[in-house]
């Protein structure tokens, strides 16, 4: 069952990420962007880390796919506001696609025959076992983030404020 529903998150992930490249619709490659989350989130889930497949669901498929559909609808584009594209573009992707799949290729190829997927004990990825991690061994990284994000948050306050 587990490994059925590994290959139809997998496929669902790769048809929806596919339709969102190929697509002239900004708006469906955006809802096809969503789909790419939500079943990444599910493969995550299926690998035991619960929190990384809610952080996927909360943060990719709720906030930024909201602030991209803000967006879309701010800038309001029209077929008749697109400019032609030029062909060299489509060389470039055309020739980083190659690039890609030749790096991939050599990956492949440098693998040795013996990978085995190792057990993981029960509780690999649940959150009570993380939140220990991060707030035993980790607290003094973990709190300076907060406090180069909290400072981040003020600096964007105060340059983006109107001056009186």
């Amino acid at each position: 069952m587990e490994q059925i529903l590994f290959f139809l998150f997998g496929g669902i992930a790769l048809a929806s990420a596919v339709y969102f490249v190929a697509t002239r619709n900004p708006l469906y490659s955006i809802l096809s962007l969503i789909v790419t989350f939500f079943s990444i989130a599910g493969l995550y889930i299926l690998l035991n880390a619960q929190f990384l497949g809610i952080i996927q669901i909360i943060v990719y498929a709720g906030a930024i796919m909201v602030l991209f559909l803000y967006i879309l609808m701010m800038l309001n584009l029209n077929k008749a506001d697109e400019s032609l594209k030029n062909n060299i573009n489509k060389l470039v992707g055309i020739f980083s696609a190659g690039i890609l799949f030749i790096g991939m290729l050599g990956a492949y190829k440098g693998l040795s025959g013996n990978t085995v997927a190792h057990q993981v004990n029960d509780g690999a990825g649940l959150t009570k076992n993380l939140g220990k991690l991060l707030f035993n061994e980790y607290v003094l990284p973990f709190e300076l983030a907060s406090i180069l994000i909290l400072a981040g948050i003020v600096g964007a306050v105060l340059i983006g404020k109107k001056e009186i």
